[in-house]
């Protein structure tokens, strides 16, 4: 792209090849579709874009109609964080639940399974897996994202990760550069800070990244984060210190870097959408992701300010066009089928060893586990403490969990596996939560009580209500959907790592309430 000129029309297609905007809708708007016509690098699929698999596939189709090969991504980490499941659930377990499991050959599996189904409706690029190292308990981001709090087992998983997705002929984008694990602030609302400066972050965050750059990861998702003595001020997405020194330079990185969402208020709180969108590639960023919301509107300010400041001298010209032939490298390989390991999709594989057992016990119906390895999994991760013993009609007690973004509003709990009105929905403290909680208790007369939370360490409120529950009804039996880091002392405790539809179904199967293999 050397030597291109650099009139207005020139340089807003050139801005074009380093955008990956959102739309509104399940079908491509025509300005979409014009705009990849004439040169925009793909689009970022969300919840709101899909319905279905059918659907899906139509939609991918009528992008790929417009432009040879564009990127396709979408956020699908499986477990709590999915965007085709959003309607139902993933029929996969997350990494909190790959990494209790501690078994390569099965997160390799499920991320294989996961890639099959996004090329099996035309995606491309998934901007997974996380590979951050989860050192705060509390951390309101991460939390069942991550393989887990020690080091080397996310970084074996972070390799397995990438070699599962990228074997099925999708792009991994290994996240959040240089590791996210570790604050306390959630990005969406303010710059967060990584605890332990650079020394710290070299020694716990960084080697699952190297793992997954050495597995081929074919892109690296810096996060809206701030690391002593590396960023100054400024969020690694928007640092040539991160990005061209640590993650270029150190590493050795030489695929495309994607921002995450500019919209994220720790970069567009100063100046906006438009002014990070070119903090972050003047920085190093390739490939620029501008948030579920955006519009039409906001991706052509965001092109127009990158062609502006080429203009104005503030972005040099050969930053972009290096950014955009990355992207077109990423394309031409999708294309071609050229990722590293990329290969045939996991349907008709032989099975590893070390699923038979699981898989004995009969296949999940979920949709995208045609195969078992979701169930396998979420049956080989989940963890019991006492004997829950037999449940008699069960009332099931659920407390809402702390808010997050990340995750979005997905169904969860055990609700798909009870007859209606068997669960009673509960605010996490407070009066109102007093109430619901008194009356389920009057409704309990003679039944089994289950009490469903999730990620409670992180909320007192949900503490209360259990501890109030179990004073009652010292027999409860308590189900943890997040990280099992607080335990009161109940009868029976169960850990499944995670929210997943899947995961919840292997829990109430252990609690009788569901058939083996039963949706």
């Amino acid at each position: 792209m050397t030597g291109i000129a650099r009139g207005a029309g020139s340089l807003a297609r050139l801005a074009d090849a380093v955008l990956v905007p959102p739309f509104p809708g399940r079908s491509a708007p025509r300005w979409l579709l014009r705009a990849l016509e004439n040169g925009l690098a793909g689009v970022t699929l969300f919840g709101p874009n899909v319905a279905g698999p059918e659907q899906l596939s139509g939609l991918t189709a009528a992008l790929r109609a417009a432009a040879p090969e564009p990127v396709i991504a979408i956020d699908e980490e499986g477990g709590d964080v999915t965007r085709l499941a959003h309607l139902t659930g993933s029929p996969y377990p997350g990494n909190a639940a790959l990494g209790a499991v501690d078994d390569v050959a099965l997160t390799r599996a499920v991320y294989r399974a996961l890639g099959t189904d996004l090329a099996a409706v035309g995606i491309n690029v998934d901007l997974a897996p996380s590979v951050d190292v989860n050192a705060a308990a509390g951390n309101p981001v991460i939390g069942t994202r991550a393989f887990g709090d020690r080091t080397a087992l996310v970084s074996r998983h972070a390799a397995a990760a990438v070699d599962g997705l990228q074997s099925a002929g999708v792009a991994a984008c290994a996240k959040h550069f240089p590791g996210h694990g570790s604050t306390r602030s959630d990005t969406h609302r303010v710059l967060a800070s990584v605890a332990g400066g650079l020394a710290r972050v070299r020694e716990r965050d960084l080697p699952p990244f190297a793992a997954a750059i050495a597995a081929g990861a074919a892109a690296v998702m810096p996060g809206h984060l701030r690391v002593a003595g590396l960023t100054g001020g400024e969020a690694a997405t928007q640092s040539a210190a991160a990005l061209e020194g640590l993650l270029r330079g150190e590493l050795g990185f030489t695929g495309v870097i994607i921002s995450d969402a500019l919209e994220m208020r720790a970069v567009s709180d100063r100046g906006g959408v438009p002014a990070a969108a070119v903090r972050a590639v003047a920085a190093g960023v390739d490939l620029l992701c501008l948030g579920r919301d955006q519009d039409e509107e906001d991706y052509l300010a965001v092109r127009a300010a990158l062609a502006a400041a080429v203009t104005g001298g503030e972005l040099p010209v050969s930053r972009l066009e290096e950014a955009a032939a990355r992207v077109a490298r990423l394309r031409a390989a999708l294309a071609t089928g050229a990722l590293p390991g990329a290969g045939p999709g996991a349907r008709g594989l032989p099975v590893p060893g070390a699923l038979a057992d699981g898989l004995a016990a009969g296949p999940g119906n979920g949709a995208g586990d045609r195969d078992g390895i979701g169930l396998a999994a979420a049956r080989r991760a989940l963890r019991v403490s006492g004997s829950p013993g037999t449940v008699t009609d069960p009332l099931v007690i659920e407390v809402a969990p702390p808010g997050n973004i990340a995750v979005g509003s997905v169904p969860w709990g055990l609700t798909p596996w009870l007859p209606a009105g068997s669960v009673v929905q509960v605010p996490a403290g407070g009066e109102r939560a007093e109430r619901r909680v008194s009356q389920a208790l009057g409704r309990a007369a003679g039944r089994s009580v289950i009490a469903v939370v999730r990620d409670a360490h992180r909320d007192p409120g949900a503490q209360a209500v259990i501890t109030r529950l179990l004073a009652a009804r010292p027999d409860a039996i308590v189900v943890e959907m997040g990280l099992p880091v607080w335990r009161p002392p109940a009868r029976a405790y169960l850990a499944t790592y995670g929210a997943s539809r899947i995961s919840g179904q292997a829990a109430a199967e252990l609690l009788g309430l569901t058939a083996p293999g039963a949706a």
